[in-house]
């Protein structure tokens, strides 16, 4: 039996799914039924699921293994932010890069590229270039910064993925999925179920829903222990 309230997972909306019209069939065994036209979630199966969820993200912790957290909802963006700041942990927050994972070398050296930019501007190296060079490499490092500037110490495919909208992120499981990459996370009533080796089937919209289910997952991932200093990974790229 799960620890968590019932009642408690209702007065955070995490019972609620997405409109009749918008669901996927095989979500069925997880669902209570609906209300005006909106699916409503069996919470005794979502307390199982997000107990599963907890027990899985907490081994993988104490198992040094590193897990991409990917969300490109606005709604959790500060979230993450937060997260990663106090953990380490590698995020998307921005918009999922095709090939992040299945072209992971190409994404590797869009990443030495960014670092070796940022470190021209913090040492004072880019004043060799022209006023005009530099606002063109200053834009270039903005644009790499928006795409991977939460996955720089990311230095080998992740072991697991965690996603928050697997309808809005379906690309990052797809290439995971191709990869064999874990895909754990959040299933609300609209995604495939079978995309997931764990998850919890719930709301994955509604930020009481959202700040509720996130407090616990960052809770059981503790820190990252495998983050490998950039001093072990290959030289940076050249400008």
């Amino acid at each position: 039996m799960s620890h968590f309230s019932l009642d408690e997972l209702a007065q955070h909306a995490v019972h609620f799914g997405h409109k009749t019209t918008r669901w996927n069939p095989k979500m069925k065994s997880y669902l209570y039924g609906s209300e005006k036209g909106v699916h409503v979630f069996n919470l005794r199966k979502t307390a199982e699921g997000l107990d599963a969820l907890l027990k899985e993200i907490s081994s993988l912790s104490k198992e040094g293994k590193t897990i991409l957290f990917v969300s490109t909802k606005p709604q959790t963006k500060v979230l993450f932010e937060e997260f990663q700041q106090k953990t380490g942990y590698p995020i998307v927050v921005n918009k999922w890069i095709g090939g992040l994972l299945t072209n992971f070398e190409t994404i590797r050296k869009r990443i030495k590229k960014m670092k070796t930019l940022e470190e021209m501007f913090e040492t004072g190296e880019i004043e060799k270039y022209t006023k005009k060079e530099r606002g063109m490499l200053k834009k270039e490092m903005g644009i790499l910064q928006d795409s991977f500037g939460g996955i720089s110490e990311l230095f080998r495919l992740p072991d697991a993925l965690f996603i928050v909208d697997g309808k809005r992120d379906k690309t990052a499981i797809l290439e995971a999925n191709r990869l064999g990459i874990p895909v754990v996370g959040i299933a609300d009533s609209n995604v495939d179920p079978d995309d997931y080796s764990v998850f919890v089937p719930g709301n994955d919209d509604a930020i009481s829903s959202l700040t509720y289910i996130l407090s616990f997952v960052f809770e059981a991932s503790g820190k990252r222990k495998d983050a490998r200093k950039p001093k072990d990974d290959e030289e940076e790229g050249e400008v």
